[in-house]
């Protein structure tokens, strides 16, 4: 075999070097879809930077200008891809015949009625989570698989790193109920670690050490994770046919919620991420996305391939990797197994949180996480591909403080810029417009996705009711954006003094949020409104009201947390069908039973 075909991640003797490792896709084309991609982006790019520095070069560069530039050029590339993700998923959708045989040409392994010859361990990883409503979930889980007649092939796992005596306690009492219940109860296994050493990626490599030679698949699973039986077993078949896939995500979807900013938040997401995951997915290929949970590894090349390094230096970004997802999505391709993502809604769900408390405490966990990938950018043998993946994980985050600073920067151009007269109106309008285009895009084209799919816009209740969910969820993203972007802004320049995030267990139910909890979490957002606002309103009242949708979310951002947690609110919400995704509607029989407190119903 030829160094050359190493690079390619072509490990196995046999394979042939014009194919990815499991021969789903010619690799000419996927970079000739990579190139296309590449080329979008920066004549994208390009552009609007043009268009940017004819705005604010027209009477002539200041300090402030220039600074309004950088912190543009640094933020532009994340609304770009998202743009182009969105269109050609949008394309792959409607203008496209069988894309999805496109994107993911193993889909049909999945229909294919042959036992499983594979044993798969099902994972749950918990700390300090409520046990009642994991191990409710795993039960679902059980009795969905046996409906499917292959029940036998999986056996379950729930990977404690639980601190807390007595939240261990309780979970040793429900797996004791589970077991005394359970027609197989030799296929649970319950493990609890003394000290959550290496966070969520050193308590599966533990699993993998004591238990991963004796199955070929996991299935890793977080606390509020639920799937259908069904939907594993499509999986495992997926898998089996295909031996040199190392890692297939599924698709993960919101599940009901009670709580009006999940309700809203997950309606938007599972509008959108249809369209932007098929465009994502069509030119990633085999270098795709690994979320770390609701997804098939295979465990052989995962222990020997994918195992984490320490990285140097002491938290935050030194010491052991907190998102080690991504990180083993590169590894397992460098080592010759192609890593895929499924892109249909299809009996793969979480929880998402149910305050923006909790939502910015995710995000700033993620955040960590993922700048701790800038230690790991120059790892030997990576594809050109999945290096991206880690450097736009970083950029993600990055470009966050500059959009911050940008809007801080834009407030005082009022006072740095030459007499009226020599701005340009009417291209700013466009910049701006152009902005906001893209940075709704992956929103837009999921909507439009929806009306325009026989059937779809039924599933969440009718054309009307949908269109009435659009609207408010559009509204929502505004205010979420200006909160939460502030709040990591924070937290990264808390990051510089060695502040760092810590894993625990996640409200998870929806609460109330007192308006002195919200104020405590939430005054610096509305104080930098405030401040914003305020320069604005005094020298650039024009520029005020175009940007109001930007900057609303910070003057109201506590009063939006308390509102959007209140569970009244929410409860009514529900009952008028306000943002409701289709298990709402028409719930599958995974949901009515967790919903039932009935994991056999």
């Amino acid at each position: 075999m030829s160094v050359a075909q190493q690079d390619l991640g072509l490990a196995e003797p046999g394979l042939s070097s014009d194919r990815t490792p499991a021969g789903l896709d010619s690799l000419a084309a996927l970079r000739r879809r990579r190139l296309a991609v590449l080329a979008l982006n920066l004549l994208a790019c390009a552009g609007t930077a043009w268009l940017a520095a004819e705005v604010l070069g027209a009477g002539g560069w200041s300090a402030v200008d220039l600074g309004i530039f950088l912190c543009f050029l640094v933020g532009l590339p994340w609304s770009v891809l998202g743009f182009w993700n969105a269109v050609i998923g949008f394309w792959l959708l409607h203008l496209v015949r069988d894309g999805l045989s496109r994107v993911a040409p193993f889909t049909a392994a999945g229909e294919w009625e042959e036992p499983l010859r594979l044993r798969c361990a099902i994972l749950m990883f918990l700390r300090n989570e409520d046990p009642a409503r994991a191990f409710r979930r795993l039960r679902v889980i059980e009795a969905s698989l046996e409906a499917t007649g292959e029940g036998r092939a999986f056996d379950f796992f729930v990977l404690s790193d639980t601190s807390d005596p007595a939240i261990a306690a309780l979970e040793e009492a429900e797996v004791a109920r589970w077991r005394a219940e359970s027609h197989a109860p030799e296929r649970i296994v319950y493990r609890r670690r003394a000290r959550n050493t290496g966070f969520k990626a050193g308590n599966l490599r533990d699993f993998c050490a004591r238990w991963g030679r004796a199955y070929e698949l996991m299935l890793p699973l977080d606390a509020d994770s639920l799937m259908s039986g069904r939907t594993i077993v499509r999986l495992a078949r997926m898998m089996q046919a295909h031996p040199r896939l190392g890692i297939l995500q599924s698709l993960v979807v919101g599940m009901p919620s009670s709580s009006l900013f999940a309700r809203i938040f997950q309606f938007g997401m599972r509008a959108g991420m249809r369209t932007y995951t098929m465009g994502q997915a069509w030119w990633v290929g085999d270098c795709g996305p690994f979320w770390g949970h609701n997804a098939m590894v295979r465990i052989r090349p995962f222990v020997e391939h994918c195992d984490l390094p320490m990285l140097p230096g002491k938290p935050p970004l030194g010491g052991h990797v907190m998102s080690h997802d991504q990180v083993e999505a590169a590894l397992m391709r460098r080592a010759g197994y192609e890593v895929r993502v499924l892109p249909v809604e299809e009996g793969s769900w979480e929880e998402n949180p149910p305050t923006l408390l909790e939502f910015s405490r995710r995000d700033v966990r993620w955040c960590q996480g993922n700048l701790q990938y800038l230690k790991l950018l120059g790892m030997p043998g990576l594809l050109p591909t999945s290096r991206f993946q880690l450097v736009w994980a970083v950029l993600m985050f990055i470009g966050v403080p500059a959009w911050t600073l940008l809007i801080a920067l834009v407030a005082l151009e009022p006072f740095d810029s030459d007499p009226a007269g020599s701005f340009p109106v009417g291209l700013g309008i466009a910049l701006y417009l152009l902005f906001l285009l893209m940075y709704l895009a992956p929103k837009l084209a999921g909507f439009l996705d929806v009306l325009l799919t026989a059937g779809a816009a039924r599933r969440y209740g009718g054309r009307l009711r949908f269109a009435l969910g659009a609207l408010v969820e559009l509204v929502f993203s505004f205010l979420l954006g200006a909160a939460t972007t502030f709040r990591i802004t924070l937290f990264m320049i808390g990051l510089l003094f060695g502040r760092s995030a810590t894993w625990s267990g996640q409200a998870r139910d929806a609460h109330a949020l007192s308006w002195a909890t919200a104020a405590a979490g939430l005054w610096p957002q509305l104080l930098f409104g405030l401040v914003v606002c305020g320069l604005l309103l005094w020298h650039a009242p024009a520029v005020l009201l175009w940007g109001a949708p930007l900057l609303l979310g910070f003057l109201v951002a506590i009063p939006f947390a308390v509102l959007t947690a209140d569970p009244r609110i929410g409860e009514r919400a529900a009952r008028l069908g306000l943002c409701a995704i289709p298990e709402d509607i028409d719930p599958p029989p995974e949901i009515r039973a967790l919903a039932a407190g009935d994991p056999g119903r």
